[in-house]
């Protein structure tokens, strides 16, 4: 291994080895999920009267990959370690609260965000996890706005600015969250699911910082990769649009239509930059290729 990718491998560490507690609470929600998920392959999803382990199985491996995704963007916040240490110690107990009334609620046989005919503890559950779930929102805001601050560009150009547009994506997932609370439900109209939207717009903080990391890591012209990051950043914003324009209207995302058709041809070209990142050669390749150009000749 070169020098490069020893440095490379060693900032990776340092910056995992400092999230450790955020990203064991985000596996908490893998192995809470797959608990969930043995139960649902051994008795089925629905719980007398109105729990559905499924729900829980669902919720608890989404809020995984948000929690660890935090994780992985956290140190290039620009936050400073007691400010980061801050929003550890205030983040981390709102998602265990979180995982905890999903689960345990679920497998009581409640819905843990509208109660009917349930106990006084069911009742105090579903009035505390809609303040929960809105503080997540809020610290979550909170730690978006750091990355539009110029020292975070400066100090990050690539990732900054993919993380910009994840942010953006986020939330508009957050509003589709909010949406779904309103509408009682995620249904809506003949055939709208207002989860595609609340979902996806998640996924962004995968996506999108993927194709700023892998134009870091590939020879590719420095001009070049901020192009690519607000084609895939803009055309992922524009298949949520989409996707929320459709959900609006109150039809399924699965029909074939105008919108869904414009959504799915946004997100391909989103992930296209990926694909042809990948078939890039690695920056840390570049100087040995160099050298060995060097000595054959």
């Amino acid at each position: 291994m070169n020098q490069l990718a020893r440095e490379a491998a060693s900032g990776a560490y340092r910056l995992n080895k400092q999230e450790t507690w955020l990203m064991l609470t985000g596996l908490l929600g893998f192995l809470l999920a797959g608990i969930c998920g043995v139960w649902v392959l051994l008795h089925g999803g629905p719980v007398s009267p109105d729990g559905d382990v499924s729900k829980a199985f669902s919720f608890n491996a989404a809020l995984g990959i948000f929690i660890l995704s935090t994780a992985s963007i956290l140190p290039v916040s620009g936050m400073r370690p007691r400010s980061q240490s801050i929003y550890r110690c205030c983040y981390i107990p709102l998602v265990l609260f979180s995982y905890f009334a999903e689960t345990v609620q679920h497998f009581r046989g409640v819905d843990p965000r509208f109660v009917r005919n349930g106990s006084s503890f069911d009742h105090v559950i579903s009035t505390i996890f809609p303040a929960v779930a809105l503080l997540l929102i809020v610290f979550y805001l909170i730690l978006g706005a750091q990355y539009f601050r110029k020292r975070v560009i400066e100090a990050h150009p690539e990732l900054g600015l993919g993380i910009r547009y994840a942010m953006i994506a986020v939330l508009v997932s957050f509003a589709a969250g909010i949406w779904i609370s309103i509408n009682a439900g995620r249904f809506t109209g003949i055939g709208g699911n207002i989860i595609w939207l609340h979902g996806l717009g998640f996924h962004a903080l995968q996506a999108i910082p993927l194709v700023a990391w892998l134009s870091m890591r590939k020879s590719v012209n420095a001009a070049v990769k901020p192009i690519i990051i607000h084609i895939s950043g803009l055309a992922y914003l524009f298949g949520l649009i989409a996707i929320g324009w459709q959900t609006l209207l109150g039809y399924s995302v699965a029909e074939w239509s105008l919108l869904p058709i414009l959504a799915g041809s946004c997100f391909l070209v989103a992930f296209t930059p990926v694909i042809w990142l990948i078939s890039q050669s690695d920056a840390s390749a570049e100087p040995f290729n160099r050298n060995r150009s060097t000595r054959n000749l």
